[in-house]
């Protein structure tokens, strides 16, 4: 089953500082019907205004993964961390049993970057953190892994059965994507036109699949991408 849900359905804010897409419940927007997908809680397409941010604030039980597109942000937290991230950087910061941190853009032009929050594998972690860079305007027709549990192949380590890639197609290349038994996968679309078993999807629709044993994704313009593979996908 492959649920598209169109660019337009998404929740937008626009706070002067934040114009934001919440692909989930968040915030003040919560609906019932739209709190996660397996243990995928948020994906928020941020737009942060120059030299604003998120003032210093907390978390707790939560994986959260910031991968910048475009600009710098400058990450502080309770862990002692003052890091700036740039494009192609990816950032997992383990919430556990809990951490203050404060996120800004220091720079001159505005900042884009995806937060995304998975729910862990248990609670009462140790607060951690792990950040690396990967290169996102490399070859086609490929999928790089970003982030996965046992962060293999270079990618970042996260603690949830959860992994993220990027995907990079050129018009009319495709890829195949094996889904295992009881696992969904989300896409969510950062540029271009994608077919997937016959469903088509353009800039920041997204895919919510499920009981689908494989994936054709055919490109029908170039097309950069992020898919989620997660777990039990009905347990929303």
């Amino acid at each position: 089953m492959i649920n598209k849900i169109p660019a337009d359905n998404r929740h937008h804010q626009d706070l002067g500082w934040l114009r934001t897409h919440w692909l989930f419940s968040f915030g003040k927007y919560f609906d019932p019907e739209n709190v996660q997908f397996g243990n995928l809680r948020v994906f928020n397409d941020d737009f942060i205004r120059p030299h604003t941010g998120f003032k210093p604030h907390a978390h707790s039980e939560m994986e959260i993964v910031t991968i910048v597109l475009e600009g710098e942000l400058t990450h502080e937290d309770s862990m002692g961390n003052n890091i700036t991230i740039g494009p192609g950087e990816v950032q997992r910061m383990s919430a556990g049993t809990g951490i203050r941190h404060s996120e800004k853009n220091d720079g001159d032009e505005w900042l884009n970057l995806y937060q995304i929050w998975f729910f862990p594998d248990e609670e009462g972690l140790t607060p951690s953190y792990d950040q690396k860079q990967f290169q996102l305007t490399g070859n086609s027709q490929s999928l790089t892994a970003l982030v996965t549990p046992e962060g293999a192949d270079g990618s970042v380590s996260i603690h949830a059965d959860a992994s993220i890639h990027r995907g990079r197609l050129g018009n009319g290349e495709t890829l195949e994507y094996p889904v295992e038994h009881n696992r969904g996968v989300f896409i969510y679309l950062t540029e271009g036109a994608l077919r997937i078993n016959n469903t088509d999807f353009r800039q920041n629709d997204q895919a919510r699949i499920s009981e689908e044993d494989s994936l054709q994704l055919q490109a029908t313009e170039s097309v950069s991408f992020v898919l989620i593979d997660v777990a039990n996908p009905a347990a929303e």
